[in-house]
């Protein structure tokens, strides 16, 4: 790589040599008695503010192994050279790679936990994250230039920024400002000292030049990460830069990775779907809606000119959707309009360019049999009070005539992937509180690994029998029973405003929803409010190291093809943010299940305290329970050691090298070689 590239982890190395002089034991590179082991685990220093809390959010998610110790708890460890560090068959050791702070003193100035905790950095090359505080000389900023909101305040990321923990990033990013009656980001803008070098900077609001709002200060053999704005784990401007913050943390060294994910379901593929009444304000086909059984109304269903147009955007966007198809529901259309069905001949035309999923022959409500003679239903009961079920034949019907038909036509899926509709069978609350007890048997039945749940009832992986693992999914806010953006906008103004405004008033009764200050514009509303927003929501999941898809529905790429919108703001304000090396990871369900199914082992595996990892000079160490898959991050240059020789490990993203690995066979540890430099 350039020289340039490496240029902050050169920073990081000439701050650890000393650090190892100061010691007594000489430079890297010296006999491996003589240099020291850094395990790789960070110390939390955490006072319970938003900042510290959201770093700690992002080493958990990447799969970091950390220690917390709470400021606000009263039989906490003390911070001494015996916490921080000690000596392991003779060699010394430094029980973290990296400390992270509420700010640069939180024990006070000259305190005995601050000296001890300084002078551990300082000896061991161990740097540290100023989580956020003031700008002054004592973290190597002048005075502040501006402090204030920064809401709605463009940054961008300094020429050193991209030479170092920053470079996975192309472009300026925006503070949020969502709302322009809520401040929603403070901060400090300031010109940079001695010794500070900035790397996300922003024109001084109201005056000339540019100031700092993160950069990093050398002095007394030390490094520190300075952050000069308030945020939290969900804000976008920290999503942004929450892995240069870790990578500048852990020098590029790390248990665990992160990639940026998005990967979207179009469910009911097929069949058709039932549209949103905008005088009854409800479904007709609906249980709840009065009067309406479905017949007369004018059902949703895409065309062929509709499938034509999503191969089309596909090829346009470099991107891939998942077609989650219901067969039965396709041939009854086919059947009720003269035995010809344009959409199925071109989507299967064009089969190759898509994923395809599973989605139950005709759509069947796979859980207990529904009374709806009641609003809402109810589970139908036994003669003895038992619960009404779907037999097992049935659900597996349902399953293996659907996968039958693909396997027909030739469409490219995969067997153990399965959606059923509504999440159904599934435990749905309140009427079913737990799952079909004859699911999971069907499911073995037809080798189903990964069946999709609802994220926003169950956003945790869980298993299904012996043999079935959830696949969380996202729903995304662009409803299944609307085809045009009026009738969106109708749905939503009805749902988020009052009903003094003329909505429902359900916002009014929900803790967790608000209200619109007004109805929105049925011919504008669509696209200047709902997808500006939705388009945040789901890009803030993509870059938040999660795997999880989204959902929307075959409706959403008909008649006005409200989806496209969306989609198109999200990948191209993705795009905008990040570098060529930082591409969006588009992956199956079989993957994501993959990945979040090997996270929960990873987690479990870190919690029993079962894994050790430690660098010495350029020699990585790791060992985990066996079989256990573990993830790691390197820079650019790594070798993996196999028996006799090397090669390289893991695959490029944002800059590094990582992977889930484990280690080669007649090893029992994992074995890296860091490049020199």
């Amino acid at each position: 790589m350039a020289q340039s590239a490496h240029r902050w982890r050169a920073t990081a190395a000439v701050a650890t040599t000393a650090g190892l002089i100061a010691l007594g034991l000489g430079a890297p590179g010296a006999a491996a008695a003589a240099t020291p082991r850094i395990d790789l685990k960070v110390l939390v220093v955490d006072n319970g503010d938003s900042p510290v809390q959201a770093i700690t959010a992002q080493l958990k998610s990447t799969g970091i192994p950390y220690t917390t110790v709470d400021l606000n708890d009263p039989g906490r460890p003390a911070i001494t050279d015996a916490f921080l560090s000690d000596t392991v068959n003779g060699t010394p050791r430094a029980k973290y790679q990296g400390v992270v702070m509420p700010n640069e003193a939180p024990f006070g100035a000259g305190s005995a936990e601050q000296t001890a905790l300084e002078t551990y950095e300082r000896t061991y090359g161990i740097p540290q994250v100023d989580a956020y505080t003031w700008a002054h000389p004592g973290v190597g900023l002048e005075y502040s230039s501006y402090s204030g909101s920064l809401d709605g305040r463009e940054a961008g990321v300094t020429t050193a920024g991209k030479a170092g923990p920053f470079g996975y990033l192309d472009g300026a990013l925006t503070f949020e400002d969502n709302s322009p009656s809520v401040l929603e980001s403070y901060g400090y803008v300031a010109t940079p000292g001695t010794g500070f070098t900035s790397y996300v900077d922003t024109a001084v609001p109201g005056g000339t030049g540019r100031g700092s709002l993160i950069g990093e200060y050398a002095h007394d053999g030390r490094r520190e990460l300075v952050v000069t704005f308030a945020y939290n784990q969900y804000q976008q401007q920290y999503r942004v830069l929450a892995r240069g913050i870790v990578e500048w943390l852990t020098q590029g060294v790390h248990l665990g990775q992160a990639r940026n994910y998005f990967a979207v379901h179009i469910d009911d593929v097929l069949a058709p779907d039932s549209r949103w009444d905008t005088q009854a304000n409800c479904t007709p086909g609906d249980f709840d809606c009065a009067g309406g059984d479905g017949e007369g109304t004018t059902p949703i269903r895409m065309t062929a000119a509709d499938a034509v147009h999503a191969a089309q955007w596909q090829q346009q966007q470099g991107f891939t959707l998942d077609m989650v198809y219901n067969a039965g529901s396709g041939e009854e259309w086919k059947t009720e309009h003269g035995g010809t069905d344009a959409l199925a001949t071109q989507l299967l035309a064009d089969k190759a360019k898509y994923r395809w999923i599973n989605h139950t022959y005709t759509h069947r409500f796979l859980g207990c049999v529904q009374d709806t003679s009641t609003v809402p239903w109810s589970c139908a009961k036994n003669a003895d009070g038992t619960t009404q079920y779907m037999s097992r034949a049935d659900i597996s019907a349902e399953i293996r005539n659907n996968y039958n038909w693909g396997v027909s036509k030739g469409l490219p899926m995969t067997r153990g992937e399965l959606v059923t509709g509504e999440h159904s069978g599934l435990r749905t609350l309140p009427q079913q509180p737990d799952d079909n007890p004859n699911l999971a048997g069907a499911l073995a039945d037809n080798a189903i690994k990964w069946t999709g749940s609802d994220n926003s009832r169950e956003p945790e992986q869980r298993s299904v029998g012996s043999s079935t693992k959830t696949v969380p999914r996202y729903p995304m806010n662009v409803y299944y029973n609307v085809g045009t953006d009026a009738e969106m906008v109708d749905e939503y103004n009805w749902i988020y405003t009052s009903a003094a405004d003329g909505g429902s008033g359900i916002c009014e009764n929900n803790p967790t929803s608000t209200c619109l200050p007004g109805p929105l514009d049925p011919a504008t509303g669509y696209q200047s409010y709902i997808v500006p927003q939705e388009a945040r929501t789901a890009l803030g999941h993509a870059i938040s190291n999660d795997p999880r898809p989204h959902y929307a529905h075959q409706s959403n790429l008909a008649e006005d093809r409200t989806l496209y919108p969306v989609l198109n703001k999200v990948l191209a304000d993705y795009r905008a943010l990040f570098a060529d090396n930082t591409p969006v990871q588009n992956l199956s369900q079989t993957a994501i299940g993959t990945e979040l199914q090997r996270r929960a082992a990873w987690q479990a595996a870190l919690v029993s305290g079962k894994v050790t990892a430690y660098r010495i000079g350029t020699t990585v160490t790791i060992t985990a329970p066996s079989g256990t898959q573990i993830p790691v991050t390197a820079p650019e240059g790594t070798k993996k050691q196999l028996l006799l020789s090397t090669t390289a490990f893991g695959t490029p993203y944002a800059g590094q090298r990582s992977a889930w690995t484990t280690p080669e066979p007649l090893q029992s540890a994992v074995t890296l070689k860091l490049p020199q430099g």
